[in-house]
This record gives structure tokens, C-alpha cells and sequence, in this order.
């Protein structure tokens, strides 16, 4: 039984987009022996077990730009390079200080899949101080999974390395978005709590890239049937309640796992507002269609977006950063039930034949197996 070592930022339970991918190939291939290492929340170092699965948390000092600072990240992995030996680790980008660590440590012998969930778009400055890693971190890797082929090909970091490139779709995690026995009369709770309006969903990170301030521009042009209902948190949150008083938009904050599949399945559109490349792939995206939900996206050039949510087919794709246009798109979809209801059979169709861990699983094994 091969033994692979995988080194997301961080691990179940924490909640994430990479967290949620790394998690579904660690426990959708029993085949192999996985142990995972990875940031913690707090100061402190902790090993657990998580479904099985070893995991080490290496506690940090702080977040500077985005990147977890850990002093103890070295001597655990140190650590677990000597007791684990692994045969393959399986890194997740971007981790610019976990690449600095990893190669200084990685075995000759050992094999390195770099998964490249992202370019690093934003943090220009100190990309220039970063880059000569990345290169050298992508010269050692044996492949290179990229989450989708139009990434892949607009990508200037990887246009270097064709040759490794493996796409590997993200994948949901199905078991969060099976419905139970007791959603039913949630999901109803829900509808009724907005007077039976149609609900507009989006959730995420409140972050630049995620262009939730085109979405709340494109209020005043909607449908008043709608309600408009934005779930999370992030550094933007006080500036977006700021930015409209609509008394159709509504601020929830973040949710629990099953409050969160009750949301999309009660809604009727969803609205994913994501505006840069740094939205490579979409796992929310990719969830909300799993459950049915047709979307509203912004076209991104050379992002994976509009590859998972395809234009007039499961969703309905407007000019990147039109308000007007995506305000025109999420009145088609509430307007048209019919329209809306084909769109959101055929989203979950592509989901499921496409971005669940069966659908990967064969291809995944094949490369572990032949490194």
C-alpha cells in the first residue's frame, strides 16, 4: 500500500474550498495510506485523528498577505518525512512558505504532485521575491494537477511544464449535500422567513475577487419577487452592509454545514459574482449547481469558472463586472421557470458526471500508481 503524504493549507474542520479537495481524495481513495500535514488555527501544535486519518496542525504565529506563518511546520514535517516515509506527497498550492519548507526537506526518492489549485494573481510585489521558488518547486514536481483545462492553458506559471500537466477536476463532497430527513421542513422554515420571495443565493469568503459589490449593485435593477441573500464572512463584510440599505438584501453570516444545504436548496438562483483569476475552479459554484441551482457568473478569461458552469446550459454568463447584465441574467432565470428548472437539472447532471470523487477516482489512482 503506497503511502501518500498530503500538505493542504489547512484540514477539516476547517472550512474551505483546497480543505474540501484534499479531503475528498484522502477519503475517496482507502486504497492508499494517507497522512496529512498542515496549519492549525491557533499558536499551538496538534495531532489528531480525523476520520482515520493522522493529522498534524502546526500551530502559527500569524497571517501575513494571505500566508500562515509557522515556525513549527519544519521540524514536523521533518518529523514525519522520518516516521511516515512517504512514497508520494501530494502538495496543495498556493503555500509560497509551505514550498520553501517542503523543498528543503523532500527526499530525492520521494515523488511530488504539486496541485495547483491557483496563480498567485494579487501580491504582485512580493510574487518577484517568490517566483524563483515556484519555479523550482514546479521543476521538481513529477506532475502538475491543474483543476481544469482553460486554467491550464492561461496560466503563465505552468506554460512552462506542459508536460506534467494532469487535469484533475476539484470534486464535491456529496455527503454535506444529501438531503436529510429533517431539511424538508427547514428548507420550507426558510422560504416562509422570506415571505415566500424567491431567494437569490450566494456564500464565501467576503474578499475582493469574489465581487459581491456587483452583486449588490445589481439590486436596484432586480426583480422586487426576490430576495437577495448573502452568506459568510470575511474583511469585507462591514463595507458591503455599507454599500445598501435594500430591504431585500440580507446578510446571514456563516453557516453551518447543514444550514448551508438547506440555503441551496431552497433558493432559486445562484449568484456567484467572481471576478478575477483568482476564482480558478468554483467549489461553491460546483455545490450550488450540485443541488440544482442554476447560477449567474461574470465571464473570466482563462479562469475554470465558465468551464464548470457552462453558458446557457447550466447557468447564464454575463460581461465581467456588468451589474446591469447580471442583474439581467439572475430576472431571466427567476422570470423563466421553466428556463430556470432545465438549466438547474442539467447543473446538477454536469456536477455529478463530472466533479464528484468517483468521477476522478480511476484517473487519480492511475497516476498515483504509475509514479
Amino acid at each position: 500500500m503506497k503511502k501518500i503524504l498530503h500538505i493542504p493549507n489547512y484540514y477539516l474542520p476547517h472550512i474551505g474550498g483546497i480543505e474540501d479537495v484534499c479531503h475528498s481524495i484522502v477519503m475517496g481513495l482507502p486504497e492508499y495510506h494517507h497522512r496529512v500535514i498542515c496549519f492549525n488555527d491557533k499558536k499551538t501544535d496538534e495531532t489528531d485523528d480525523c476520520e482515520g486519518i493522522t493529522v498534524t496542525r502546526c500551530g502559527i504565529i500569524k497571517k501575513l498577505f494571505s500566508q500562515s506563518l509557522s515556525i513549527s511546520f519544519y521540524p514536523q514535517l521533518k518529523k514525519i518525512f522520518a516516521e511516515f516515509q512517504p512514497d508520494i506527497v501530494h502538495f496543495h498550492t498556493p503555500n509560497p512558505l509551505g514550498s520553501v519548507y517542503l523543498l528543503s526537506l523532500i527526499p530525492k526518492n520521494v515523488k511530488l504532485i504539486v496541485h495547483w489549485h491557483s496563480d498567485i494573481v494579487e501580491q504582485g510585489f512580493l510574487y518577484t521575491f517568490y517566483h524563483p521558488i515556484e519555479k523550482k518547486l514546479l521543476r521538481r514536481a513529477d506532475k502538475i494537477f491543474v483543476t481544469s483545462p482553460t486554467y491550464a492553458a492561461g496560466s503563465g506559471p505552468l506554460s512552462h511544464w506542459k508536460d506534467k500537466l494532469h487535469v484533475i477536476p476539484n470534486t464535491v463532497n456529496v455527503q454535506k449535500l444529501t438531503l436529510e430527513k429533517e431539511d424538508e421542513h427547514a428548507i420550507e422554515k426558510i422560504r416562509d422567513h422570506y415571505n415566500g420571495k424567491k431567494i437569490v443565493f450566494t456564500f464565501g469568503r467576503h474578499v475582493l475577487y469574489k465581487g459581491l459589490s456587483y452583486l449588490i449593485d445589481a439590486i436596484p435593477e432586480l426583480s422586487s419577487e426576490c430576495v437577495v441573500v448573502i452568506a459568510g464572512h470575511g474583511p469585507l463584510t462591514g463595507k458591503l452592509k455599507k454599500m445598501s440599505e435594500a430591504p431585500n438584501l440580507y446578510f446571514i453570516g456563516k453557516l453551518h454545514e447543514a444550514e448551508l444545504r438547506r440555503y441551496l436548496y431552497a433558493s432559486s438562483v445562484f449568484a456567484f459574482p467572481s471576478i478575477t483569476r483568482n476564482e480558478a475552479f468554483g467549489i461553491a459554484l460546483a455545490e450550488a449547481m450540485y443541488c440544482g441551482l442554476p447560477a449567474a457568473t461574470f465571464t473570466i478569461p482563462d479562469s475554470g469558472v465558465n468551464w464548470v458552469c457552462i453558458d446557457k446550459e447550466t447557468g447564464l454568463e454575463s460581461e465581467n463586472g456588468n451589474s446591469k447584465a447580471f442583474a439581467g441574467a439572475i430576472n431571466l432565470l427567476l422570470k423563466d421557470t421553466e428556463f430556470r428548472d432545465t438549466l438547474g437539472t442539467n447543473a446538477s447532471n454536469r456536477v455529478r458526471k463530472f466533479f464528484v470523487i468517483e468521477a476522478i477516482k480511476d484517473d487519480l489512482m492511475r497516476v498515483y500508481d504509475n509514479l
